[in-house]
């Protein structure tokens, strides 16, 4: 009745008609197998319920109340859900760590017909094969970073690349944030072990005889952090770099950033966040929002702030820049231009 799985590609490839996960709805939310359903055995109401009894009172009258709990949602799940799926059905399902609440359920559906089998140590276990992807194995990739001072249209150019068929990494469209203090975006970031299993499984689709590109980042992405070995091997990828003047690269900034610009309030305090590094400049940059001079507020962050802070990145951590890539203005036809001028530069290294 329980499978077991040794590397995270082959629980991606797990060959179950369904993959269900039943543990709680907070559970599920912080992170999962990617593609599963949730079918919770318990609530976070309950499970917090039999969790309490369990410790506080007596292990048996836990395991009896979440027994009755169980068999009730399981059957409001087939009364549901489940209420049209056909005899040949084949579901794997998986809890925290392959027992009570998966046994339960799998055992429900195989007594009614169904092929149902269970994750052997449950979520712990693909957890575990994540964790080893992304902290202690060697990343078997040749990693490029897409390099260039703010407002260069690097992640615009990196989905233009992804179109034309160059394998890339794009850390902010996993972590869901721009990467920079006023990077934050609709529906926040996902919980950091969420953000481990995008990144582990868009590692896991990539095909190693070929290079990727990569956004280059810090060390995390908004309140994300890239994993050791990710990191590591970023430290000494190798680099392009986008060139391109500050006035051009202001007017796509604003033009990008409209949704953060269009909040005076939201704005207001992130760049007073920024008063402890760079003083009374920020009297003059708060000037320029309360005047609605997006552009020109763009143009002096990057000439004040944001082009200092990288010069310093660079001379700290060294970079070896295979090429550059210059530009004279970043409208849609010059950055259409451009990613295909890096995607015919890139299949000449594959």
């Amino acid at each position: 009745m329980k499978t077991s799985f040794t590397r995270l590609t082959d629980i991606l490839n797990h060959g179950f008609d369904t993959i269900i996960d039943v543990r709680s709805p907070a559970e599920f939310a912080e992170d999962h197998v990617p593609g599963a359903i949730n079918l919770p055995a318990l609530s976070n109401e309950e499970r917090a319920r039999v969790g309490m009894i369990y410790v506080q009172e007596a292990p048996f009258r836990a395991r009896k109340i979440g027994a009755a709990l169980v068999a009730r949602n399981v059957a409001e799940h087939l009364d549901g859900p489940l209420k049209d799926i056909e005899g040949s059905w084949r579901p794997l399902v998986y809890c925290w760590r392959g027992g009570q609440r998966s046994g339960s359920f799998a055992s429900i559906l195989s007594q009614i017909g169904w092929r149902a089998k269970v994750i052997e140590g449950g979520y712990q276990s693909y957890r575990n094969l994540v964790h080893d992807v992304l902290y202690k194995e060697v990343v078997p990739y040749k990693l490029i970073l897409l390099d260039g001072n703010t407002g260069t249209a690097k992640t615009d150019i990196l989905h233009r690349l992804r179109e034309l068929d160059v394998q890339v990494l794009d850390l902010e469209g996993l972590a869901n944030h721009r990467g920079s203090l006023l990077g934050s975006m609709a529906g926040g970031q996902p919980a950091q072990k969420g953000f481990e299993t995008a990144l582990a499984c868009a590692l896991a689709q990539m095909d190693p005889t070929r290079p990727i590109i990569v956004e280059a980042e810090s060390s995390k992405v908004g309140e994300r952090v890239v994993p050791p070995t990710l990191w590591a091997a970023m430290k000494v990828a190798s680099r392009i770099e986008i060139d391109a003047p500050l006035d051009a690269r202001a007017q796509y900034l604003a033009d990008a950033y409209l949704d953060i610009s269009s909040d005076a309030a939201g704005l207001t305090a992130k760049l007073e966040i920024l008063r402890r590094h760079r003083g009374g400049l920020v009297d003059g940059w708060l000037a320029l929002l309360r005047a609605g001079e997006f552009q020109a507020l763009a143009r002096v962050l990057m000439d004040e702030h944001y082009d200092p802070t990288y010069r310093l990145g660079r001379t700290r951590h060294g970079a070896n820049v295979l090429q550059k890539f210059s530009v004279s203005n970043l409208g849609i036809n010059a950055r259409a231009d451009l990613a295909l001028r890096i995607a015919a530069w890139v299949k000449t290294i594959s």
